[in-house]
């Protein structure tokens, strides 16, 4: 992901805000076997401390290839506007991955417990309908993240009115995600002088 000097991250806190605010869905990349391209799955996950968790279906064919090749790539992107030279947000997370088999269906209780906080579910355990046959469906994923790439591109290097008004247009826009990327531009619009000084 390339990344312009004025699209990056203010710091840590920022895309760590940023993924804490409901940005809890992207895409896991990961290295194809030998004359394959690589598999790339969209898929929920759940930040534990340095480590991203997933689980997906034992018969996805990633499996095979993380067991070759455990260096992956997770991507979460959103608050974008209709244009086609988008606004955007993007976190990159470069990781080690780590295949969990437990006989514990630990990790997915983890992730319920971060999807739906108020408990608004059936017990997780595995001797007891509904999630009692799901377990040995599914494998568990640990991303131990070796580094991390945010960007922020919503035009920090322009001209601060020009950045306010392109704010206000995308509010009054009634199109995909216009009005988070208007909120993206206003949250940056202290750090635009800096880059017209």
């Amino acid at each position: 992901m390339f990344i312009q000097p004025w699209d990056a991250a203010l710091g840590d806190a920022e895309w760590q805000t940023w993924i804490a605010d409901g940005h809890d869905f992207g895409i896991l990349s990961v290295n194809g076997l030998l004359g394959h391209a690589p598999i790339v799955v969209p898929t929920h996950f759940t930040v534990d401390g340095t480590t991203l968790l997933v689980h997906l279906a034992r018969p996805n064919p990633v499996w095979d290839t993380i067991e070759v090749d455990p260096n992956v790539t997770f991507t979460v992107t959103g608050d974008y506007d209709s244009v086609p030279t988008s606004y955007y947000a993007a976190v990159q997370f470069t990781c080690q991955a780590t295949i969990v088999d437990e006989p514990e269906p630990e990790l997915l209780r983890r992730q319920m417990t971060h999807f739906q906080p108020d408990g608004v579910h059936a017990p997780i355990d595995p001797d007891e309908a509904p999630y009692g046959r799901m377990p040995p469906g599914i494998r568990g994923l640990r991303m131990d993240v070796i580094e991390v790439r945010a960007k922020f591109k919503y035009d920090d290097h322009k001209p601060v009115d020009r950045h306010a008004e392109t704010a206000r247009q995308l509010t009054g826009s009634s199109q995909g995600l216009d009005a988070s990327a208007a909120a993206q531009r206003r949250r940056r619009l202290d750090r635009t002088s800096t880059w017209n000084a």
